[in-house]
């Protein structure tokens, strides 16, 4: 600790030397100095940061007033949507299943109900057709695939397709 006051006490000593050196119109040239630069310096590092943060904030205000709108309506229809009852999609029966094959053009071999599930055979039939029956099975009657067995056929695009379905939460 005596190190450390005896090493200011020399800068103090030099720093009270160099001033003494100095004219009278030196000393007013470094104390307008040392008073510009400390200004700048005060306005560089307190000042102009929060000038521009102030700005920033000013021109993004809008936009967040925006944002905050848009998430107060869509926490209202949240909670509009929360009290509404979910319509259950009709059951899955053979008619059902036989009917949408049929309207994109599909022929299931067998069809076998048993309670939720479905057990479906499908021969030489179009894989793109298959998937998209699928998906709008999915989409519409929430019918999702347990077990799919597909293989290819020789004709490019046609499969051979054993598929298990599943429907929960259907009305039967």
């Amino acid at each position: 600790m005596s190190t450390l006051k005896a090493t200011l006490a020399q800068y103090r000593a030099g720093a009270e030397q160099f001033w003494q050196a100095r004219t009278e119109q030196e000393r007013k040239f470094l104390t307008v100095g040392g008073a510009v630069v400390g200004v700048a310096l005060a306005y560089a590092v307190l000042v102009a940061p929060a000038m521009e943060g102030r700005a920033k904030l000013r021109k993004e205000l809008p936009q967040l007033h925006q944002q905050e709108a848009e998430l107060q309506a869509l926490a209202l229809q949240a909670s509009a949507l929360k009290g509404q009852t979910t319509v259950a999609p009709p059951a899955m029966t053979r008619d059902s299943l036989t009917a949408s094959l049929a309207a994109r053009s599909l022929k299931a071999q067998s069809v076998a109900i048993t309670g939720e599930y479905a057990r479906l055979q499908l021969n030489n039939v179009s894989f793109p057709g298959l998937i998209e029956w699928l998906a709008a099975q999915r989409r519409d009657g929430r019918i999702t695939v347990e077990e799919a067995v597909i293989n290819g056929q020789d004709t490019p695009g046609q499969v051979d397709a054993a598929l298990t379905l599943h429907q929960a939460g259907g009305a039967q």
